[in-house]
């Protein structure tokens, strides 16, 4: 019998696998020259353009506004009554990293140990993922794909959706450093003490803060040696070491998950002594009751808004209003998805956010140039402006409505195919009937 079940599990993988390659099929992208014309142009950085042209040369815009002359090189798309926004980027999801979360061994995130911050994402990225066209056609073109165990988990990756191999697809290797900090929190099955889980809470911060000692000294270390190597012996390298030093000077952020309240307040006091280092909170659930708290230590926030209140007593529109609330004090906002197979709702969750209280303004940065702007990537990405890259969708309206339909996607300059798995199986099973009947 468990032969034969590890049988049917091969098959079923194989299946799975052939599946895959199969939704991968599609037609090739365009690449060139393209004017976009008689769109509304959302550029989030620089206001709306009406009845506007965007140039794209290759992987960047070239030009965008209105009244220029266009050569015969360039392939007109014409836009009129249509909108074109920068491409969405989703801030923290398992993309790439995940094929399907019910099979083990198709999932990748996570590494034995406690602290890994060694270990890249990027490596693991699988650029033939099926996830990844489904969600790039929804107007998704770039993500923070992260990792997930430990202490410190890794090292995520900034990918756009388009490429054949994880380095064509990297903005930037290591876009942020995973970190968990313990909680004090405990549930109905927590059988400990107030005291045992303090003690159980400052052994653990202990490890975590002799870590980054460590790193310190390291660094230190190997400064001095860079410095002057003359008459000196080179440390010896320790690639977990080597690959904090880039995180202790705030280069790379470190992305902190916090929800509950009093979480949030101990990661805000626990990152008071860390200098230096960049931070910014993932989860932060309860982050509307301390606003105020995180806008004045500076940390911005990835955040979800389709998830239920954690307090029984809480009004249930406080997952929606969580985003605006902290913004409206002063906490840098980025919405995201927290998902792999859903990535491609990331602007769907910032349409609850607008409806409730953020405003569609606010909610469209949040799926843009805040996210860019945090992971050290806005002068590439996350609005609509001459010199950057060439992220872009085109719609039919507001792209925080379901209703709306995203018309096409362009990726580095690509003209993206707009094919998906789930565009195959809608196509296949809309008309079932023979093609002769």
């Amino acid at each position: 019998m468990k032969k034969l079940n590890i049988f049917a599990v091969i098959v079923a993988l194989l299946f799975s696998l052939s599946a895959t390659a199969e939704a991968q099929i599609t037609e090739k992208p365009e690449y060139g020259k393209f004017a976009i014309t008689g769109a509304t142009i959302h550029t989030v950085t620089n206001g709306t353009i009406e009845g506007g042209v965007i140039l794209i040369d290759g992987n960047d815009i070239a030009f965008v506004g209105q009244n220029i002359k266009i050569t015969d090189e360039y392939t007109r798309i014409d836009a009129t009554g249509k909108h074109v926004y920068p491409g969405i980027i989703d801030g923290w999801t398992g993309l790439g990293l995940v094929e399907i979360s019910a099979v083990p061994v198709t999932v990748d995130v996570a590494e034995i140990g406690q602290f890994n911050p060694h270990m890249y994402a990027f490596t693991a990225f699988n650029p033939h993922s099926a996830s990844v066209p489904v969600t790039r056609v929804s107007g998704v073109t770039t993500v923070l794909s992260r990792p997930s165990s430990g202490s410190i988990s890794g090292k995520a990756a900034v990918m756009d959706l388009w490429g054949y191999s994880p380095d064509s697809m990297a903005v930037k290797k290591s876009g942020a450093l995973i970190m968990n900090l313990p909680s004090k929190g405990g549930g109905s099955w927590d059988t400990r003490s107030e005291e045992e889980i303090q003690e159980q809470y400052e052994n653990q911060i202990k490890e975590i803060n002799d870590f980054l000692n460590k790193a310190r000294f390291y660094d230190q270390m190997m400064k001095a040696y860079e410095a002057d190597p003359s008459g000196k012996t080179k440390p010896d390298f320790d690639p977990r070491m080597e690959a904090m030093r880039e995180v202790l000077t705030g280069d790379v952020p470190v992305v902190i998950s916090v929800n509950d309240e009093e979480e949030i307040l101990d990661a805000i006091e626990w990152t008071k002594g860390q200098q230096d280092m960049s931070f910014v909170f993932a989860g932060v659930r309860e982050g509307w009751r301390v606003a105020e708290e995180i806008a004045e230590a500076g940390i911005p926030v990835l955040t979800t808004t389709l998830y239920t209140p954690s307090r029984d007593y809480d009004s249930y529109q406080r997952p929606y209003e969580n985003p605006g609330l902290m913004a409206a004090a002063g906490v840098k906002v980025a919405i995201v998805s927290n998902d792999t197979e859903n990535s491609r709702n990331t602007p769907f969750e910032a349409g609850y956010a607008a409806a409730y209280g953020m405003g569609t303004d606010e909610a469209i940065k949040a799926i843009t140039i805040n996210p860019a702007e945090i992971f050290g990537v806005a002068d590439k990405l996350g609005s609509i402006e001459e010199g950057k890259q060439a992220n872009l969708f085109i719609s039919d309206g507001d792209p925080l409505e379901p209703m709306t339909n995203i018309e096409q996607v362009f990726i580095k300059g690509f003209k993206i195919p707009m094919q998906s798995r789930h565009i195959q199986l809608y196509d296949e099973f809309l008309n079932r009937d023979a093609v002769n009947r």
